[in-house]
C-alpha cells in the first residue's frame, strides 16, 4: 500500500480523514478481520471510496441503517474475507416521551443530538435522526448501543423512554422534491442557491460568507463558486437544492438549468 502516494492528492480536512481510513485498512489487513469507520458525511463517504478504489487489497460495505440513510458507516475487510458474515455495525432506537400528550413531540432533531452530545457521546458515533409526530428514531453506532439505553433519559426537558427497535421499525420520511426550471447569468453559487432557496443574490451571498451555505457538505465563503451539475447545496434548517441538470444557452444568452429542492 502506497500511503504517500495514496495521500498526495488530498489537502486538509480531507487528508486527514483519508489518513485514517488508511490507518483502518491497514488494520483490517493486520488482523485479517473487518474495520468500522465512524459515521461519515456525504463527502467524506466520497472522499473514503474514491480513496479506497486504489486499495485493491481491502473491500468495503457500507451501512447507514436505511437505503437513503445521510450519514453512514463503512466496513474495511481483507478483499478474500467473506463479506456475507459482517453484521451491520449498528443499533436503532426508539425514543418516546414519557409524560402525557402535551410534552409528546416536544423535541426536534437538534434537542435529540444536543442530548446525546451531552451523555459525552462524539458526534461521529451518532448516524440519521429521524423525527415522527410521536417520536424520535435514532441509529448509532453498535458499541455506544448500551450506553445510550442505560443514559439517554431526557431530551430537553421531556423526560423520555428509550426502546430497541428493528430496523424494518424505521419511519424513514418519504423525499418530497420540487423541481425548478429556470435561467441564470453564470452557475455563481448566490446565483443558483438564491434560486433554489427563494432568496435574493445578494442576501445569498451575505449567508455564503457567513459559512451558513454548503457545496457538497463542504462550507464555502465563496460566492462567486462555480457549481456543477450533481452538487448538493444546502443551509441547515431549510433543506437541500441539487443542481440536477443544465440545458443549454437562452436566445439572451443565459443558462437554462433546473433544480431539484429536498423538502
Amino acid at each position: 500500500m502506497e500511503r504517500e502516494r495514496l495521500l498526495s492528492h488530498t489537502t486538509g480536512t480531507d487528508r486527514v480523514l483519508a489518513a485514517r481510513i488508511l490507518d483502518q485498512a491497514e488494520l483490517s489487513l493486520k488482523r485479517a478481520a473487518p474495520v468500522e469507520t465512524d459515521f461519515l458525511d456525504p463527502h467524506e463517504q466520497e472522499v473514503a471510496k474514491d480513496l479506497l478504489h486504489f486499495v485493491p487489497e481491502v473491500k468495503f460495505l457500507v451501512f447507514g441503517g436505511y437505503r437513503k440513510a445521510e450519514r453512514q458507516r463503512l466496513v474495511l475487510a481483507p478483499s478474500f474475507y467473506l463479506t456475507e458474515s459482517i453484521e451491520p455495525p449498528l443499533t436503532f432506537f426508539s425514543i418516546k416521551a414519557l409524560a402525557g400528550k402535551s410534552e409528546e413531540a416536544a423535541f426536534g432533531h437538534r434537542d435529540v443530538l444536543g442530548s446525546l452530545l451531552g451523555l459525552g457521546l462524539k458526534r461521529e458515533k451518532i448516524g440519521d435522526i429521524l423525527i415522527t409526530t410521536d417520536e424520535a428514531q435514532i441509529i448509532v453506532a453498535a458499541e455506544i448501543g448500551e450506553f445510550v439505553l442505560a443514559h439517554l433519559e431526557r431530551v430537553g426537558a421531556v423526560r423520555v423512554k428509550v426502546d430497541p427497535i428493528d430496523p424494518e421499525q424505521l419511519n424513514t420520511p418519504p423525499e418530497r422534491i420540487k423541481e425548478i426550471k429556470t435561467t441564470v447569468a453564470s452557475l455563481r453559487l448566490d446565483a443558483v442557491a438564491g434560486l433554489g432557496f427563494g432568496m435574493s443574490r445578494t442576501k445569498m451571498a451575505r449567508e455564503i460568507k457567513a459559512e451558513k451555505v454548503k457545496v457538497n457538505w463542504r462550507s464555502t465563503t465563496d460566492p462567486d463558486y462555480q457549481v456543477k451539475v450533481g452538487d448538493v447545496l444546502s443551509i441547515k434548517g431549510r433543506g437541500r437544492v441539487v443542481v440536477a441538470e443544465t440545458t443549454g444557452l437562452s436566445k439572451k444568452g443565459r443558462i437554462g438549468i433546473i433544480l431539484k429542492k429536498l423538502i
